[in-house]
Parts: C-alpha cells; structure tokens; sequence
C-alpha cells in the first residue's frame, strides 16, 4: 500500500497537523478520539487542542511519508520520516490510526 491509498480523512489529517491548522485537524476526529504521543495520552477535544498547539506545534519540521501498511479497514499505521529543530533532528515516527465511522477515533505517535 502506498501513501495515495490511505483513506482521505487520514492525509486531510496529516495534511492539517503539518500545516498547524488546529480546528481543521480537530474536525477529522471522533468525539471520543485520543492522541498518544511521547508516552502521554491525551483524551476528547479539549485536550487533544492543547496538544495540537502546545507538543505537537513545539517544533518546525518537514515530513514525509514512507511507508504505509493496512491492518484491516480501521487500522492504518503510516510511517513518517521528520527533519526539523527537535533534538536528534531527524525521527521516524510510526502514525497508527484507527478510523470509526470515517473519522479518526485514535492517533499513536510512536518510533
């Protein structure tokens, strides 16, 4: 599976968080929706807002896609290579989501 073959929700998502565009990433997600991201989780709208401007903003960065693999039709797990100002400069981050009723119901952020 290549990065063209992801569900629409998932690169209108990543799109949104690369572009710092906080309610339009917000608006992909389940009500219910978590974000874990550097071992913290981060539950509803509310909290996952302050993560969109606080952690998830906290650095510059490009990224691209480099790998996408499909679980079944609700898991998605895209792998993202990052070059930015963050120590190390350079990650992979694995991007695993789970979709439900064609929104986003969870994000894990994890090398």
């Amino acid at each position: 599976m290549n990065a063209t073959e992801l569900p629409k929700v998932i690169t209108d998502f990543v799109t949104a968080l690369d572009a710092r565009e906080t309610d339009v990433a917000l608006g992909f997600l389940t009500d219910e929706a978590s974000v874990t991201d550097q071992g913290k989780t981060y539950h509803g709208a509310d909290e996952i807002r302050a993560w969109l401007v606080g952690p998830a903003s906290e650095f510059t960065y490009t990224s691209a896609v480099t790998g996408v693999t499909m679980a079944d039709s609700h898991h998605y797990d895209v792998l993202q290579h990052l070059e930015g100002n963050f120590p190390s400069g350079v990650v992979d981050l694995h991007y695993r989501f789970t979709l439900d009723g064609g929104k986003i119901s969870q994000l894990v952020c994890e090398p």
